[in-house]
């Protein structure tokens, strides 16, 4: 039986050689490419894969997200997760997600090709480095107040919507985002929603 397979990957070299080493495979056929997040679902939904295999970092929408809207709307499709981040709970999401395999891009190509074939079959895949960084994870350094304020941004609210949603001052709102960004060690509030969901600690 081949193996139908949809691929989702933004970089088109990366793509492209991903594509041709899959194809390479006498029981796999790749069905569908894409390079946006936001455009799995109606792709899955109209070829009907066996396996998505998604980048975790994707345009439109995040690979996790959309790993999870995808179990939702075709719970028969498995999901390989491929990733470069080996982040301490970047792997937790991933579960939450119903994610059936999560492997590193570096892994070597035969990795891949026996991953796919084990999801396929409904088994788990999950690459050791990245369970043993989830068993060693961290608990969250925000506090409470902190991690909704983040999450708030994260979903896109502006500080003054923030702040009338927490009957806070939009002074303090901006503070709290300030304090965020210096315990995660990020560029900006940007860069520190993206550390705190590749940890798992914002939804």
């Amino acid at each position: 039986m081949t193996i139908r397979l949809l691929l989702a990957e933004d970089m088109n070299m990366v793509r492209g050689a991903l594509v041709a080493l899959l194809n390479l495979e006498g029981d796999m056929e790749v069905v569908c490419e894409l390079e946006r997040g936001d455009a799995i679902v109606d792709a899955a939904m109209e070829h009907r894969p066996d396996v998505a295999i998604i980048d975790i970092d994707l345009p439109g929408l995040d690979g996790l997200t959309a790993a999870a809207r995808l179990h939702e709307r075709l719970p028969g499709c498995r999901t390989l997760i491929l990733t470069s981040l080996g982040r301490q709970g970047t792997l937790r999401r991933a579960l939450n997600a119903q994610v059936t395999g999560y492997l590193l891009k570096d892994a070597p190509p035969h990795e891949l090709a026996d991953a796919v074939r084990r999801v396929a079959a409904g088994r788990r895949v999950v690459d050791p480095q990245l369970a043993l960084a989830a068993w060693g994870g961290t608990d969250t350094p925000l506090t409470g107040r902190e991690t909704e304020v983040l999450q708030l941004a994260a979903e896109g609210s502006e500080a003054d919507e923030i702040a009338a949603r927490l009957h806070l001052a939009p002074g303090t709102v901006r503070n709290y985002l300030t304090t965020v960004v210096s315990k995660l060690n990020a560029r900006n509030r940007v860069d520190a929603i993206r550390i705190a969901r590749e940890a798992g600690w914002l939804l």
